[in-house]
């Protein structure tokens, strides 16, 4: 599976909270924008085209190692990194770039918390 893939099933079972969460929906959308912007930065144009898979997925394999140099662990709540990793999960799919995801997370013990380490 894509990192972009596992991402998406981690993180865009969050999209539900959007309905209930305004200030984790505001703080997504407020990362999807930055996320455009720095991949798009040489576009000429208003409104930034689509993200390259290529560089999202380079953007994200990043992201995810600088994770794992933290030992971070996906809270229960929202923080940067769940923000950030749901921006990048909305990006992919509102853009069909992370081909193959599913739609849910987990593992044998029912924990669907996620360390930076699964996704990569």
């Amino acid at each position: 599976m894509s990192p972009l893939a596992k991402i998406s099933s981690a993180f865009g079972p969050r999209f539900a909270e959007f309905a209930f969460e305004p200030a984790f929906t505001a703080a997504v959308d407020q990362h999807v924008a930055e996320l455009r912007d720095r991949l798009a930065a040489n576009d000429p144009g208003l409104a930034p085209p689509p993200p390259d898979r290529e560089d999202l997925t380079d953007y994200a394999l990043g992201f995810l190692d600088a994770l794992a140099d933290i030992d971070w662990r996906e809270p229960v709540g929202h923080d940067y990194a769940v923000c950030r990793l749901t921006a990048i999960s909305w990006l992919a799919r509102q853009h069909d770039l992370s081909a193959g995801s599913g739609t849910g997370a987990g593992d044998e013990d029912g924990d669907s918390r996620s360390t930076a380490g699964d996704l990569a």
